[in-house]
């Protein structure tokens, strides 16, 4: 009997053992999948975040941009030459005597409000003075002396003065040098602007004064 005991007891010892060994290997088993898993998910977890994180040249690059001086001269001339078309436009109620011609007046005033109000926008958010009513175009900021197209007094008060057909043959004379103006200094945003709203703008002024001095010619015969 104590033979058969103290076999028992070492059947049990030797059982306890192989159980404990095996606990151990599963253990180990398991520490080295956890720590494989986890460094997989870490390096995972790193790529994923490098990935979503912007990368200081991106955060730049989304900062740049912006408006140049070709910008600023473009808006600051525009501004008094679209205002100057509006005051010529004017003066049509009551004098211009084609409905064609007074029609177009219309037509050009409401094409060159907002847009005047846009220029005024951009040079305000820019930290630049809008020029004030009544001022003259810098002719010294955009190289632009002689290709403006702007009116004289003279002129202006000659159109004042004038009624009928007279009036119909000013204006249109007159317009179409103010237009072909305003296509050189939109010519020259679109060749040198950085400011894609305002290289846009230039663009359109250049599709619908082109249009428009086609279509002031063909009312002055020259179509």
């Amino acid at each position: 009997m104590k033979i058969e005991r103290s076999l028992v007891r070492r059947t049990v010892a030797v059982a306890a053992a192989g159980a404990t060994a095996l606990v151990l290997a599963a253990c180990g088993g398991a520490d080295d999948g956890g720590s494989d898993g986890s460094a997989g998910h870490g390096g995972h977890s790193a790529a994923a975040s490098a990935t979503a994180s912007p990368t200081p040249s991106a955060s730049a690059s989304d900062a740049r941009g912006g408006h140049n001086a070709a910008d600023v001269a473009f808006a600051k001339g525009m501004i008094p030459h679209h205002r100057q078309a509006v005051e010529m436009a004017d003066l049509a109620p009551g004098r211009a005597g084609s409905p064609e011609v007074e029609k177009l007046a219309a037509e050009i005033k409401k094409a060159q409000d907002p847009e005047i109000r846009t220029l005024s926008g951009w040079l305000t958010a820019w930290g630049e003075d809008v020029p004030a009513e009544g001022a003259a175009m810098d002719h010294s900021s955009h190289g632009m002396d002689g290709m403006d197209g702007m009116m004289t007094d003279q002129e202006m008060r000659g159109l004042e003065d004038a009624s009928g057909e007279a009036f119909d043959t000013a204006f249109l004379e007159l317009m179409v040098k103010h237009h072909e103006g305003a296509l050189a200094m939109a010519e020259t945003e679109r060749a040198d602007g950085a400011f894609a709203p305002a290289r846009k703008m230039a663009a359109q002024i250049i599709t619908s004064q082109s249009a428009e001095i086609e279509r002031m010619n063909g009312l002055l015969g020259k179509g």
